[in-house]
């Protein structure tokens, strides 16, 4: 089992900076494949950024060069994601979602069913 617990959140003015964090801990020996979702109130859930078990990234087109998902180098269980100038729009609960790790035992597991965290709220108003 994997547990995932999002923190980083808060309420900031629009042009601040945040950086969310997202920490695995269970039986997994390093996170591969994982994404950022959020959901505003009444919206679905989006997909933000992710990055793959090969570092290669992806980002809604809403927060290209804005945001960035970077590994804790020192800490494998550990995602952030960076996000800069931050507008109203940037509103949300985000979510952080791992659909591949490396296990305890030495191997690798892409899971068909993600793990996911219970979230943490950005509010951008100001």
């Amino acid at each position: 089992q994997v547990r995932l617990v999002e923190s980083g959140g808060g309420s900031v003015q629009p042009g601040a900076s945040r950086r969310l964090s997202c920490v695995a801990s269970g039986s997994i020996a390093g996170i591969g494949a994982v994404a950022w979702y959020r959901q505003a109130p009444g919206n679905g859930r989006e997909l933000v950024a992710s990055i793959t078990r090969d570092d290669a990234t992806t980002y809604a087109d809403s927060v290209k060069g804005r945001f960035a998902i970077a590994r804790d180098n020192a800490n494998k269980n550990t995602v952030y994601l960076q996000m800069n100038n931050l507008l109203p729009g940037d509103t949300a609960v985000y979510y952080c979602s791992v659909r591949s790790y490396a296990t305890p035992w030495g191997g690798h597991r892409t899971t068909t069913n993600p793990y996911w965290g219970q979230g943490t709220q950005v509010t951008v108003s100001g």
